[in-house]
Order: C-alpha cells, then structure tokens, then sequence
C-alpha cells in the first residue's frame, strides 16, 4: 500500500526551562502578560509533524512518500530522510523561502510554550493528489488550513482513503474547516485538548464525529487513548518510559504506528497498540527524529505489553 504523509515540514529549535512555566504566569494581569524565560539548553533538530511520522513509518518497514513544501534550506534533510528511507519526491522545494520552523520551550513539567513560523509551508496548497499515482492511505497532519482542506476534498473525490489530524491548527482553523476535514474521513485523530476545541468549534461530540466519519481516535498522554467506533469504545493504554526526556514529536510517532498498523490490515485497538509503543521511543529522546529500533527490539518491547504485535509483512 503506498502511503502518503502530508503536513509541516519543519525545522525544530528546542529549548529547555529550568523550572515550570505555571509558577510565572500570574491569573490577574494577564491582559498584559509579558514574559521571558531564560533556558539551558537549545538543539536544532529535524522536526515537522509529516517527516515524524514518515520516519516513524520508515523505521517499521515502510517506504512512505511525504508530501509538502520546504524551503531552500532543505537540501540536507532531504538527503537525510532517503536515507532513513523515506521517499522525498513529492516534496517541493520553494525558492527564496526557508523552511517552517518550530521554537518550542518545555519546562520541567512537560508543559511547553511554542511558536512556528511558517515559511514554506504557505505554498502547500499548491501541491495536489490529482498528480500523485495510486495513493493507499493519506494521513493529513497539521499544515497551512487551506491544504488541509483542499487535500480532504481532493482525497474524498479520488475515493483515497484518509486520516484526517488537524493538531495545534484545531486553535486556528474554523468550526467549518474543521468540519470540512472530518466529513468523510477513513479516521479522525486529536487529543484531549485539541478534541475539546473540536466540540466547540464545531458543536461535535464524539457521536456526531462517528456519523461524518468511520472512526475516532483521541489520544491522552500518559492515560493512553480511545478508540470510538460506531459500534463500541476501546482504550489503549501508554506504554510505561525507561525516562522522560522531550514530548516533541511524541504523538507523530503514536501517529506513525497507527497508520502502520492500518496499512497491514491490523484492527484499529492493534494499530493502536502499536502507535503506543512508538510514542514511547520518541518521548524517550530529544525530538522527534533521534530515536531508533530494529523490527526486532520494537516486537519484543510490544511483546511485554500488550503481546506478540500483528506481522509486520
């Protein structure tokens, strides 16, 4: 199955604060809240929530084909993601731009303050499936709203099956972009928060998710996620890090898994199960690039919690 993984392709600037956030923030004036924090440490890695996920998808044995827009400054990173396996084809350069780029703080409570610039990510729109040759499974993960939008209606023209992930853009985009992006997609995926913002936004509870689209998927960090059918609920649980080290990237890889398991035929809870494993290799690494396993080492660790996972072939 050829899979396609769109979203931001980014660059990640990650910063760390020696205390927490939440002891700064004062309730009463935050109509005037001006702050900086002063931090350790800062890395530069490659991030982006489409190549997170390919290489998540590229370390279980795929080849996914990531689709997006990057800047001039991508050279390197193109060669780096072929090599980890990752098709690059479908990536279109934009001259006189510089790729996204993510500017991230986390604190010593896993809480983070963050800002992307967008850069190249503003000529996504101008990519279309109508070019893409026998797509299986898209996954549409936050990008520029109005590629995310166009890729769904794109997506449920050619009958290609879709994730549909709006992320941190459920805060910016629309009730009606979002709804846009849910009504018939194979699967939609967020978070708790980012779930919440859904319900208003759009004045959609799970059921009314489950009547636009086949199947639900909220995620709740450390308490796993659950899984909303049409026919019943399941609830996967995390799985337990040897160390905490960075959340960035660390719902990609859950994402990555679960599209790997989706495109071996797996059941959802399986997909699942295996998402909850990968996350727990991206937690326990700065960013979410810098992790790795063999197929072995990934099944054995599968293995210790929720049993042997599905063949990967």
């Amino acid at each position: 199955m050829k899979l396609i993984v769109t979203g931001s392709i980014a660059y990640d600037y990650l910063m760390s604060f020696p205390g927490t956030f939440t002891e700064h923030v004062l309730p009463d004036p935050l109509q005037r809240l001006s702050l900086s924090f002063l931090v350790d440490s800062m890395d530069k890695r490659r991030g982006g929530c489409a190549p997170n996920i390919a290489y998540t998808l590229a370390l279980l044995g795929e080849r996914p084909c990531l689709m997006g827009t990057a800047g001039q400054d991508f050279g390197e990173y193109r060669q780096w993601l072929e090599a980890a396996g990752v098709d690059t084809s479908l990536v279109v350069q934009v001259p006189n731009k510089f790729t996204a780029s993510f500017f991230c703080s986390t604190d010593t409570a896993s809480n983070q303050i963050a800002s992307f610039y967008t850069g190249a990510k503003a000529h996504a729109a101008e990519l279309s499936f109508r070019t893409v040759e026998s797509p299986g499974l898209v996954i549409i993960s936050p990008n520029d709203p109005a590629a995310m939008i166009q890729y769904a209606e794109e997506c449920r023209t050619l009958g290609v099956p879709y994730i549909f992930d709006p992320g941190q853009q459920c805060a910016r985009m629309s009730g009606s972009e979002l709804r846009e992006g849910i009504v018939g997609a194979r699967l939609v995926i967020s978070n708790d928060y980012e779930f919440e913002l859904i319900r208003q936004k759009c004045d959609m509870g799970e059921g009314e998710v489950l009547k636009a689209a086949e199947v639900l998927i909220v995620t709740r960090g450390e308490n796993g996620c659950s899984i909303y059918t049409r026919d019943d609920r399941k609830d996967v649980q995390a799985v337990p890090p040897s160390r905490i080290v960075d959340p960035t990237g660390v719902g990609d890889a859950f994402r990555g898994g679960l599209m790997k398991g989706m495109a071996i035929g797996a059941s959802y809870q399986a997909s699942a199960q295996l998402g909850s494993v990968a996350a727990t290799y991206a937690l326990e690494h700065l960013g979410g690039q810098s992790h790795a396993y063999t197929l072995a080492e990934f099944s054995a660790r599968h293995a210790r919690h929720f049993g042997a996972p599905p063949a990967f072939t």
